[in-house]
C-alpha cells in the first residue's frame, strides 16, 4: 500500500526523545529517515536502561523503521557527508545542544540558498531567541518551567508525569509542521523553516489550568490522580483490592450514578452534592459515601454497574495489563518489528490512512547502515575504510 510520505528522505540529527518520536512518526508515514549518531556512543537514550531484552526501552519506542549511519560531526570530513545527504534530502530535523546546528553550517539561513526545497526543523527546549534560549532543557525542567507540576500531584506535592510528556508535546507539534511544510512545499515549490520549543508546545497543552486561572485567579488545586474541579472524578478502591476510574459529566448522570451504582437514590437530594460546585466542595464526604459502597463490591461488580448506568469508567490498569488489553487485542493493534535482540512487540501507529499500513522496519544498531549508505552517497570501499580509520564514521 501507498504510505503518504514514501519517497521522502528525512536526515536526523537527533537524540533523546523529542526529534526521535518525531522522525518515527515521519517513518511509521513511509519517510526514509537516516538518523545520524556519534560513533561508537550514539544517540545517548540507547543507554538509557536495558529493560527491552538488553536494549533501552526509550530508544527502542522512538527509532524503529531508522538507518543508523555514525558521523562525528566535528570532523574534518562530516561537512562533505552531510552535503551529500542533504542534496537527496527533503526534511532535517535536529535538536541538538543550543546552538550547534548554526556554529555546524546547518541553520535554515546557511542551507537555504544552496537547498532551496529542504525543510529544516529545529526542535530546542525555549527556543532560538529570548533570555532562556542557551538553557539546557528535560522533559522534567520544562514540565516545571510550564506549569504542568504546579497543578500535578497531591495537596502536598507536586509531581511530573510518568512519561516524557513535554518531550512528546514537542515531536508532536515537530510533525505538524512538517507536514504543514510539505504542503507548503508542494505548492510553492520552496521549502520552509519550522521551529518548535518544548516550553511552547508544553504550554499550550496547559490551555485549561491557564485559562482557569486567567487574571490573577486562583489555580486548579493539585488533587491527586482525580478532576480538580468536577467530583466525583477519579480513582475508587474497590473490596477486592483493585481501582476504577470512574469520571460524572452532569447532573443526569449524578441522578442516575446515585440510583443505579450506589443504590442511594435519597443522596441525589442531599444539599450537600446537589450541583457539582457543591459535590466539589464537600468530595472528602462523598468520596467516604463512594467509598462506603464499592467496599462490598468487586472490581467487575463496580464496573458492571457503572456500564449498566452508561457511567464513563476504566480500569486502573497496569503495564502487563495493557499489554494483554482486549480492546487492543481484538482490533490488532499489535504487530512486531526487528530489533538487533531479535522481534519486539510493538503498537501500530492510530490516525493513519485505512489504505496505508504504517511502515514497521527494525530497530536499527549504532551505525548498521554506515557502508551502505555512504555506498550511495558515491564514496567507495577505499574511501569508507579511510573515514573510519580516521574516525569520522
Amino acid at each position: 500500500m501507498a504510505r503518504s510520505l514514501d519517497g521522502l528522505t528525512v536526515v536526523a540529527l537527533e537524540q533523546a526523545i523529542a526529534a526521535p518520536y518525531c522522525t518515527r512518526a515521519l517513518a511509521d508515514r513511509g519517510a526514509r529517515v537516516i538518523k545520524i549518531e556519534r560513533p561508537g556512543v550514539g544517540d545517548f537514550a540507547r543507554a538509557y536502561d536495558t529493560r527491552a531484552r538488553g536494549l533501552s526501552s526509550h530508544f527502542v519506542w522512538t527509532n524503529r523503521s531508522k538507518e543508523s549511519l555514525t558521523l562525528d560531526l566535528k570532523h574534518a570530513a562530516a561537512p562533505e557527508v552531510l552535503e551529500r545527504l542533504l542534496t537527496r534530502a527533503d526534511v532535517l530535523v535536529q535538536n541538538l545542544a543550543p546552538g550547534a546546528a548554526a556554529r555546524l553550517g546547518l541553520s535554515f539561513e546557511a542551507l537555504r540558498e544552496g537547498h532551496p526545497r529542504l525543510i529544516v526543523c529545529d526542535i530546542s527546549g525555549y527556543g532560538v531567541d529570548g533570555p532562556y534560549r542557551d538553557k539546557k532543557a528535560y522533559d522534567l525542567l520544562i514540565q516545571a518551567e510550564a506549569g504542568l507540576m504546579s497543578v500535578s500531584g497531591t495537596p502536598d506535592e507536586p509531581v511530573k508525569t510518568g512519561i516524557s510528556i513535554a518531550d512528546i508535546a514537542a515531536g508532536v507539534s515537530a510533525v505538524t509542521g512538517i507536514l504543514d511544510a510539505l504542503l507548503l512545499r508542494a505548492r510553492t515549490g520552496r521549502g520552509s523553516h519550522v521551529e518548535v520549543s518544548m516550553l511552547e508546545s508544553m504550554v499550550e497543552w496547559m490551555g485549561f489550568p491557564l485559562y482557569y486561572a486567567l487574571d490573577g485567579a486562583e489555580a486548579p488545586p493539585r488533587a491527586g490522580a482525580a478532576h480538580a474541579t468536577i467530583y466525583p472524578y477519579g480513582p475508587f478502591p474497590t473490596g477486592d483490592g483493585q481501582t476504577v476510574v470512574l469520571g460524572l459529566q452532569n447532573e443526569r448522570e449524578w441522578l442516575v450514578f446515585c440510583e443505579q451504582v450506589l443504590r442511594q437514590p435519597p443522596l441525589a437530594r442531599d444539599a450537600r452534592f446537589e450541583s457539582n460546585a457543591r459535590r466539589n466542595a464537600n468530595r472528602a464526604a462523598l468520596r467516604a459515601l463512594v467509598g462506603e459502597c464499592f467496599a462490598a463490591l468487586t472490581a467487575a461488580q463496580v464496573v458492571e454497574r457503572l456500564d449498566g448506568a452508561q457511567i464513563a469508567n476504566a480500569r486502573l490498569n497496569t503495564m502487563a495489563e495493557v499489554w494483554n488489553h482486549a480492546q487492543l487485542a481484538a482490533r490488532k493493534r499489535w504487530t512486531q518489528v526487528g530489533s538487533p535482540a531479535g522481534a519486539l512487540p510493538a503498537l501500530k501507529p492510530s490516525g493513519l490512512p485505512d489504505d496505508a499500513d504504517a511502515r514497521m522496519d527494525p530497530v536499527p544498531a549504532l551505525g548498521e547502515h554506515s557502508k551502505a549508505i555512504l555506498a550511495e552517497l558515491g564514496y567507495g570501499a577505499d574511501e569508507v575504510a579511510s573515514l573510519r580509520a580516521s574516525g569520522a564514521v
